[in-house]
Parts: structure tokens; sequence; C-alpha cells
């Protein structure tokens, strides 16, 4: 009986060893990408909503808290003294004007992008800082107050006496820093953040291939009367109101 020649299995050549190391490196990195990208869009979102929730708190805390009394006293009159009191917004306006510019630039960083966002995002930071630093400076301001005493005694010389003041501006301050924690955040996260979507914008015109292709596809035709057609438009991110 003769013996039957088991065949062996060839070894690999060095361009089948190359193929396989590169496919392998190649899945290696698609694996990175996506973990990457799948971290950069949960650290998005966390900014994203921690930037709604600090900018829209602190818009709310600043216009709630510059209408509640920062300043009080008394004037003299005749032989007694009248009490005198002073709001936020008597002795600066300045804190709630710019927490509805921050709220203003907040909803603004969603409809631009690039540039555009930078410079909201810098403007929604100025925002918080300018209202914190006016609120501190109102903290301590008595000349609302010594207009007030001026007014009721008739006595342009006259000033507010026993003149204190309450934590409604540090409130105000602190309202006002949340703005412009959430302006920070919108300059370094922004670039991550979605905007307005674009689908119903009319597409750019392309050229070569692409452009004849789209010139062959017919359009399927809406028939305003017909409200499914209507909506199978919108579908396919059409506006059913523009002519063909």
């Amino acid at each position: 009986m003769t013996a039957v020649p088991v065949p062996q299995p060839r070894a690999a050549g060095p361009a089948a060893t190359s193929s396989a190391s590169s496919r392998s490196r190649a899945g290696r990195d698609r694996d990175r990408d996506r973990d990457g990208d799948r971290d950069g869009g949960s650290g998005g979102r966390r900014s994203l909503a921690a930037a709604l929730l600090l900018g829209a708190a602190g818009a709310a805390v600043v216009l709630i808290a510059s209408g509640q009394t920062w300043a009080g006293g008394t004037a003299a009159v005749g032989g007694g003294s009248v009490p005198l009191d002073a709001n936020g917004r008597d002795i600066t306006g300045v804190p709630a004007a710019l927490a509805v510019v921050g709220l203003a630039a907040l909803v603004a960083v969603f409809a631009v992008r690039r540039a555009g966002r930078l410079l909201v995002s810098a403007l929604l930071a100025l925002s918080g800082a300018g209202a914190a630093l006016s609120a501190f400076l109102g903290a301590s301001d008595r000349s609302a107050l010594n207009e007030m005493a001026a007014k009721t005694t008739g006595d342009t010389a006259a000033t507010v006496q026993a003149l204190s003041h309450t934590a409604w501006p540090y409130v105000t301050a602190a309202g006002s820093v949340l703005i412009l924690l959430a302006g920070l955040l919108a300059l370094v996260y922004g670039k991550r953040w979605p905007g307005m979507s674009g689908r119903y914008e009319r597409p750019a015109q392309g050229t070569g291939a692409a452009a004849r292709g789209g010139a062959n596809r017919k359009t399927p035709t809406v028939d305003p009367d017909r409200p499914e057609d209507l909506w199978k438009a919108l579908d396919r991110g059409e506006d059913p109101t523009r002519e063909h």
C-alpha cells in the first residue's frame, strides 16, 4: 500500500501578513474613532444641558433679584423722618438689561455656527460678567437714595440717613455668575453643539455628474388640495408651497 502524501498548509507570505496587519490596524482605528465620537457627543450633550440650565436660571435670578429692595434709609423732614427704600432697578438697571441680553445670546447660540457662534458665546459671557460687576458696585451705592431724599425734603443738599443694604445685590451677582458660566461653557464646548436644522433650506446647486443626476430626477408633483401629498413633501424635506 502506497502512502498518500498529506498536503501541508502553506505559510502566509509577506503580502498576506501585511494585509492582515493593515486590516487589524484599521479596525482598531475605527473602534478608537467610534469611542471618541461617542465620548465627544456625550460630553457635548452634557455641556449643552448645563449651559442651558445655568443661563436660564441665572437670568431668572437676576431679573427677580434686581426688582427687590437693595437699600433703605430715612430722610429728615421737619422734626421727624421719612423712610426711604430703593430696589435694584432704582440703583442700576444694568444687571436686568444684561440678563435679557444674555437670554437672547443663549438662544442665538443655536442659530449661528463657527465664528458667529464664538462671538455670540463671548457676548453671553460678557453679559454675565458685566451684570455681576454692576451688581457688586450697586451693593454699596447711596446715590439713588440721596436723590430720593432730596425730592422728599425739597432740599437739594439733603442726604439719606441710617443707610442700610440688603443681600439682594449679592443674589443678583450670583445669578450673573451663572450666566457667565453658561457663556464659558459655550465658548469651550459650543462647537460640539447642534444648530438649527437646515432640512428645509434649499440646497446649493452642484456641479458635474451630481448636478446632472439631480436634474434628471423628477420631483413628484404636489397637489395642494391633497393633504397626503403635502405631508409626503414635508417628509422629503421639500417646501410644498414652492412651485416646481
